[in-house]
């Protein structure tokens, strides 16, 4: 088997949901959408079983939640995208995001028994999906003369919340507040805005990549919460060598030892998600210590300098993202964010799950 594997801690998960709650105080609707950000969809939402629902992406996803067991409330965030999806949403008690009108006249098709939540979302500014603020009663009216239509709440989705002064987060708020419908169940926050916009929390908040231990703020930005990363990008060194002065390492030669230094082949590389292209040095971790990422990476490996790593040999450890290396650092040495490095490892490696 090769050494590469994404090892996730269960309990750095359930850590960064009581993190979620402590900041909050609201209930928690935990976004795992995306094959739970890389992390595995049904092994993130029983690790979270204390979590009061889930958000995912698609019919297809809340299904496979179903089917393992979880009984909380799954929310469908884009909704529906056909009617022919509605009778599995009334079976399978899902609740679907109502953001266009098309939705709205597929609902008052629905004959039979049968009947689910709903949330409608609202464009308060992202300009992406949603109702204008204008809409929305008589939107609700309709859907509240819908005999399969049960509890309604009203959803919008920040844009601008990394940056802790944006004045386009205030008008969102704004204008989210001003949608002062009684007894309707409201959602405005995800990771940033739980972080940094405490008037964004109302009684449901949404995170996404702060459960997963990553900060969605921007570079530099110290993080309000305690989050401990759940997935540790691993491998081994599969060879060490000792090169000589102008030696040319790997694809293309891009690389030249300024000197005899020994030189590491780590065994993994794009073909398992790990960035091919960085934009500044990046390094791993072997016995603690960090290692430059030199050359090009290629399919299934990668070479490090070994220098500054006394007693380097074959075997080690490396670490390349997760513990005592954030994803962060990788993502922005790469040019990226977090979320794109998450959800974009491969099928080849392989999640090995703790408790």
């Amino acid at each position: 088997m090769r050494p590469a594997c994404a090892s996730l801690d269960a309990s750095a998960l359930r850590h960064n949901l009581a993190e979620v709650r402590a900041l909050s105080g609201a209930r928690v609707m935990a976004i795992v959408k995306a094959n739970g950000y890389g992390h595995g969809l049904t092994w993130v939402a029983k690790t979270l079983a204390e979590a009061d629902a889930f958000g995912v992406a698609s019919l297809e996803e809340g299904r496979e939640l179903r089917e393992s067991g979880i009984r909380q409330e799954i929310c469908l965030l884009e909704g529906f995208f056909d009617a022919s999806e509605i009778p599995v949403i009334l079976r399978e008690h899902l609740t679907p995001v109502i953001h266009d009108h098309y939705q709205v006249e597929a609902l008052k098709g629905v004959r039979g028994a049968g009947r689910c939540d709903v949330w409608i979302k609202v464009d308060t500014g992202m300009h992406r999906l949603g109702f204008e603020p204008a809409e929305v009663p008589a939107v609700m009216a309709e859907l509240a003369a819908l005999p399969c239509i049960a509890r309604q709440g009203l959803l919008s989705h920040l844009a601008c919340a990394e940056d802790a002064d944006s004045a386009a987060t205030r008008g969102q708020i704004e204008r989210f507040e001003g949608l002062a419908l009684p007894g309707l169940r409201r959602s405005l926050a995800n990771s940033a805005g739980i972080m940094q916009w405490p008037a964004a929390h109302t009684d449901w908040v949404r995170p996404g990549l702060m459960l997963y231990g990553a900060s969605p703020l921007a570079a530099n930005t110290p993080a309000p919460a305690r989050l401990k990363p759940v997935m540790t990008l691993r491998s081994r060194l599969i060879s060490v060598r000792n090169r000589h002065k102008g030696d040319a390492i790997g694809y293309g030669g891009v690389y030249r030892c300024p000197q005899d230094m020994p030189v590491g082949v780590v065994g993994v590389g794009y073909g398992d998600g790990y960035p091919r292209e960085f934009q500044t040095t990046v390094s791993v971790l072997v016995r603690g210590q960090r290692a430059p990422v030199i050359g090009r990476i290629s399919m299934d490996m990668l070479t490090v300098d070994l220098r500054a790593v006394a007693g380097a040999q074959v075997g080690d450890e490396v670490i390349l993202w997760g513990q005592g290396l954030p994803v962060e650092e990788i993502a922005h040495a790469a040019g990226t964010i977090p979320y794109t490095l998450l959800c974009g490892l491969t099928q080849r490696l392989p999640r090995r799950e703790s408790l």
